[in-house]
């Protein structure tokens, strides 16, 4: 990736970064679609060897390009209809699914708690040309005014039990009457089905299961699509 393709303004934000971080680009590829994906090019140096299963409230989730998020990435560029529709990525992190449904035709927001983190996100939408895609500070706890979306989307958020509540809540501000949520998670996170306890009050929850090898070890990824009970959310979404 030449830095000086970017525009200036993204340019400046690499710059910053850089600063900070040792950077890297990745290219993704989804169908018929490929995103650049800003990253730390060194985790071993920002990570160690911390376990992100076993110690959550210390793991720096952002950083890394989950398995989780490469599926829903493909689940959201499959989705009928995209054109004109409106897609918010929640806890996105370096955002491929959101990113991934901008280049598919979504008009896409993503979303994260810190600055630095939409920053790397920014200059990913710019180095992969995406005009579609805006972007939002959005803490759980205390959630901005926003207009309501078709698709709400998430890989790897469900990871600390106090924040199920608050999490519920921003579902029921944002999401359309008809809209459809979909959660993208590995299986071995254990605060999954406790989640969807809580949320199978409000939500009817179809649950799909894509086991896979990768390094010679068993993947096994979770996705949930939620949509409001009587809601008739079943259509094309």
């Amino acid at each position: 990736m030449d830095i000086r393709t970017l525009p200036e303004r993204e340019r400046e934000i690499y710059n910053r970064l850089r600063q900070q971080y040792s950077l890297t680009f990745d290219r993704l590829k989804i169908g018929e679609n490929t995103v650049r994906l800003l990253k730390v090019a060194d985790l071993g140096e920002l990570l160690g060897d911390r376990d992100p299963f076993a110690d959550v409230s210390t793991f720096p989730f952002w950083v890394k390009l989950w398995d989780a998020a490469i599926l829903l990435a493909y689940v959201l560029t499959r989705i009928p209809g995209r054109e004109g529709r409106t897609l918010l990525e929640l806890g996105a992190g370096l955002g491929a699914p959101g990113l991934a449904a901008a280049a598919s035709g979504f008009d896409v927001t993503i979303s994260d708690y810190e600055e630095t983190i939409l920053d790397f996100q920014r200059v990913s939408a710019a180095a992969s040309g995406l005009g579609n895609v805006s972007f939002c500070l959005l803490d759980w706890l205390a959630p901005p005014r926003l207009p309501a979306f078709d698709i709400l989307a998430g890989a790897e958020i469900l990871f600390r039990e106090e924040f199920f509540a608050p999490l519920l809540r921003v579902f029921s501000l944002y999401l359309k009457p008809e809209g459809v949520i979909y959660l993208a998670h590995d299986a071995r996170r254990q605060s999954l089905p406790k989640f969807l306890r809580l949320a199978e009050k409000e939500y009817d929850i179809a649950v799909t299961r894509q086991n896979y090898m990768k390094d010679g070890q068993p993947v096994s990824i979770i996705v949930n699509r939620l949509v409001r009970k009587g809601s008739g959310g079943g259509g094309r979404a």
